[in-house]
């Protein structure tokens, strides 16, 4: 693994990156409510002033941003991590971001009359529509529960299609986009889903809470964030705590593991010629890091 440079700082627990046409990333603030691009200088600019707690973050086949809004977290002084939700939170949406202009649009607030959570991140199949992780919030003495869910881009349709889970955090599909991938951040566990249709998942089993097949788990004190597929069809998940990007083929083998400078590393995509420039948000420190990967990550429907 090459070393690690760090292309800007002082972000407020970014997450979300999307690598640009231009080479410049836009990521979510989620600690500040905006969306900000990082030029390949490193020159840090706003994107969006989108408000609420910004989260996933994906191109669309309109060529416009999709994002995942958890609705807002609290955060205090020394404690780089939301500390349950924000006081003025009310639940969790997913927004259009205009490409040139940033200005945010609302698309999903409920799934058949029941308020998202935490909407957290999303990716797009390549009929267009997308699938979309809830984590569900975290309060005082309870959490709301996490959820899978399919969405069409132009608002008109969503569903939910994995229902009830702990805490679904980063999703991404399989290089043949026949199998769904799920990161479930307390326990590390990655779970798979087969995909029959766009927007329909293999049936769960009787008395089965949704259809998924956990694949890889780390034990101690690991937490699983968001993920990116690889053009060989591992998943690269960012792990918490441990501080690691984890390597898993599709049959639950570590592959390998990149140790990053921070506890936090939640996200990580793929950018350059050849898909093997890494881009890696650490929100402990509130950086954004690039590196060489030994292998290309997969190319993204519609990015």
């Amino acid at each position: 693994m090459t070393d690690v440079t760090i292309l800007a700082s002082g972000l407020g627990f970014p997450e979300g990156p999307v690598v640009c046409a231009d080479g410049s990333v836009i990521l979510t603030e989620i600690r500040n409510g905006r969306c900000t691009r990082v030029t390949p200088d490193g020159k840090v600019s706003l994107f969006s002033d989108c408000g609420g707690g910004p989260n996933g973050l994906a191109f669309g086949p309109d060529g416009h941003l999709y994002l995942c809004n958890n609705g807002g977290s609290r955060y205090v002084e020394g404690h780089s991590m939301g500390l349950g939700p924000h006081p003025d939170y009310k639940y969790g949406y997913v927004q259009r971001l205009d490409a040139k202009t940033g200005k945010a649009t609302l698309l999903y607030k409920e799934v058949a009359g029941n308020p998202l959570s935490a909407p957290n991140d999303l990716v797009f199949d390549k009929e267009g529509g997308f699938y979309f992780t809830d984590l569900g919030k975290r309060h005082p003495r309870h959490r709301d529960n996490a959820g899978i869910y399919y969405a069409l881009a132009d608002g008109s349709k969503v569903i939910e299609v994995a229902y009830p889970l702990l805490s679904t955090n980063g999703c991404g599909l399989s290089p043949d986009g026949r199998t769904l991938y799920a990161a479930d951040t307390e326990g590390a566990r990655l779970w798979a889903f087969e995909v029959q249709g766009p927007g329909k998942l293999k049936p769960k089993s009787e008395f089965a809470p949704h259809s998924g097949r956990m694949i890889a788990g780390l034990p101690g004190r690991a937490r699983f964030d968001s993920l990116a597929v690889m053009a060989s069809g591992n998943i690269c998940v960012a792990t918490l705590t441990t501080g690691y990007i984890t390597e898993i083929s599709p049959k639950g083998d570590i592959v390998r593991e990149g140790k990053m400078p921070d506890v936090y590393p939640t996200n990580i995509c793929f950018g350059g010629a050849d898909m093997r420039t890494a881009y890696v948000t650490l929100s402990d420190k509130g950086q954004l890091a690039m590196l060489q990967w030994p292998e290309p990550g997969l190319k993204l429907n519609f990015n």
